[in-house]
């Protein structure tokens, strides 16, 4: 026991004093054990560590960087305003036969050798939106209510899954969506605006707003290739593997049987994924951020509500289950991005970008930019 817990205290010392950036967790080798509680007793182990490669950061101080600016539309505007006139929709019921888009009310019997092996009764289904079986959108078009048909699909789930079956479905009612029409009524049933210019207003400001936010993902992208430019950054293979591997249960649910294009698209977000987290890693430490208690205990609050999770018990559950680390690597990362990002000068269309919303002191709390996109790294690694 005492050996257990000195060997990790020793490891980190010596990460320190040679300057070794690990990248996983280590392997312990403890090859001597003290036979004695004499000062000069001997404690000998060999940790084996994938470890973060040495490269230099290009120089970006002061440098221009073009950031692709997004703009609203008129399009936008009137997506968003259909998505919310989709939700105040309702369905009414009609006598004729259904169509794609259609809601119907279905009841399903699925049979192998005349054997009834599975049904189920009053059933809900969108026509076309293909949630259910394969051959079922087929079926159902021009049916009317009260009419029945038999096709052979294959079963989704149960115990006879991935079997053909006979599969009857009878339509018990056929429904169509209804959507309110655009006027002040609208508006006042669905918002708190009066009438529906005001509202395509609010709609319109909305979309600005989102659209700033992008602007502010896109300048942190162009900010982080900028830093990479012809530098060569090897990516562990063991590192890469494991992450690898994740993309992939991601992509899949039998990573076994991934094809070559899943495989590839995984290499390729995963090689990213820690090219981008060395490079921030290596840019925290040339920026010379310090992390402070405060800092990491806002960023694991932020990312508890973000769960719906009580602070306390997710901060418990951080430093339970070893990810405290974790949590102040990204705290880091985050702080060492805004200070970096803060150095450059980002221009769109010939024009300076204020990005001063998003890149304040105060972000540094919130970790607005980067740690709300890495709060769910943290979570999943809690739950594994």
């Amino acid at each position: 026991e005492a050996v257990n817990s000195a060997v990790p205290e020793l490891y980190s010392n010596a990460l320190e004093e040679k300057k070794i950036h690990p990248m996983d967790q280590p392997e312990f080798d403890v090859q001597e054990v003290p036979t004695s509680t004499e000062a000069d007793a001997t404690l000998k182990f060999v940790a084996t560590v994938e470890r973060r490669p040495e490269f230099k950061l290009n120089k970006f101080k002061g440098v221009e960087i073009e950031v692709e600016k997004p703009k609203v539309s008129d399009k936008d505007v009137k997506a968003r305003l259909e998505a919310l006139r989709q939700r105040f929709a309702t369905l009414v019921g009609v006598d004729r036969p259904a169509t794609k888009g259609d809601y119907t009310n279905i009841d399903l019997e699925a049979r192998i050798d005349d054997e009834v092996v599975d049904a189920q009764e009053g059933v809900s289904y969108e026509i076309g939106s293909g949630v259910l079986l394969d051959g079922l959108d087929e079926a159902l078009d021009s049916l009317s209510a009260g009419e029945e048909t038999t096709f052979e699909g294959k079963l989704e789930s149960g115990k006879h899954k991935g079997e053909k079956a006979q599969i009857k479905v009878k339509v018990n009612s056929v429904k169509t969506q209804e959507l309110p029409k655009l006027d002040d009524d609208f508006a006042q049933e669905a918002s708190e605006f009066d009438t529906l210019k005001e509202l395509k207003a609010e709609i319109r400001k909305s979309c600005e707003q989102a659209a700033e936010g992008r602007q502010a993902t896109n300048a942190r992208d162009a900010f982080l290739v900028k830093l990479q430019e012809e530098v060569e950054i090897p990516v562990p293979k063991g590192v890469l593997d494991k992450a690898v591997a994740e993309h992939l249960k991601g992509m899949t649910p039998d990573p076994e049987k991934a094809t070559k294009k899943q495989k590839d698209e995984a290499q390729k977000a995963a090689e990213k994924e820690i090219r981008d987290q060395m490079v921030l890693d290596a840019l925290a430490e040339q920026m010379d951020v310090s992390v402070s208690q405060a800092d990491v205990t806002n960023f694991l609050i932020s990312v508890a509500q973000q769960y719906g999770m009580d602070p306390n018990q997710f901060i418990n559950a951080i430093v339970n289950n070893g990810q405290l680390g974790s949590a102040i690597q990204e705290v880091a990362r985050s702080k060492g991005l805004l200070a970096g990002m803060r150095a450059v000068k980002f221009v769109s269309e010939g024009e300076a970008l204020d990005l001063s919303a998003f890149l304040s002191e105060e972000d540094e709390e919130n970790e607005s930019v980067e740690a709300a996109t890495k709060a769910a790294a943290v979570a999943d690694e809690l739950s594994k």
